[in-house]
């Protein structure tokens, strides 16, 4: 009898957390915004991700080499197999998340392409917009943009933006981007590639 009461409030926790994850919206039109950089708000960390239709292959640049000492003095190099696994590890587990859920080749295939993950932190309480502006290798200088909102927001916090499926198979991958943090119609943080002008 008491599995029932802890099976709603499972439910209940489930579904809050669900809606946390907002979705962003894309912006018909890019309008240029003022800028006002401000102390109160900053850019932690920045994490990318492209995940292509190919798995990677161990390169010959993630391989490390060790010096052996053969009998006689002569040096061999050889590439240390544990070294090269444990590199790759971290690029295997990321393209393995992403690719969770996704059993047959057209749900893969619209999981490809570029993942953004923003960590930033506001100092004081504020409402926040976090604008992704991207460029796409096919488009060129054409800027799109995608943006969240939070309402009354402090401490830390990530936001993440994805271009993948059919904008990314059509448009291609996004060559230069740059992330706004804006606060009353002016940005306050910026942080941008170094692709961006």
């Amino acid at each position: 009898m008491r599995l029932i009461p802890a099976a709603v409030v499972l439910i209940i926790i489930a579904s809050g957390l669900a809606r946390a994850v907002e979705e962003p919206k894309v912006l018909e039109k890019v309008t240029p915004l003022p800028v006002a950089l401000s102390k109160d708000f900053e850019f932690r960390k920045t994490k990318l991700f492209f995940l292509s239709e190919r798995a990677p292959t161990q390169s010959q640049s993630s391989r490390q080499t060790t010096s052996t000492l053969k009998p006689g003095g002569l040096s061999s190099t050889a590439p240390s197999q544990k070294t090269a696994t444990l590199q790759d590890a971290p690029i295997t587990f990321e393209r393995q998340y992403r690719l969770f859920g996704a059993v047959t080749g057209v749900d893969q295939r619209q999981r490809f392409g570029d993942y953004f993950d923003f960590f930033w932190r506001v100092k004081r309480p504020a409402d926040v917009s976090v604008r992704l502006e991207y460029r796409q290798e096919k488009l060129h200088e054409h800027v799109q943009a995608q943006e969240i909102s939070y309402r009354n927001v402090r401490g830390t916090r990530k936001t993440e933006f994805k271009v993948i499926g059919d904008d990314y198979l059509d448009d291609g991958r996004v060559i230069a981007w740059r992330c706004l943090l804006i606060e009353n119609g002016r940005v306050v943080a910026e942080n941008h590639s170094y692709m961006w002008e």
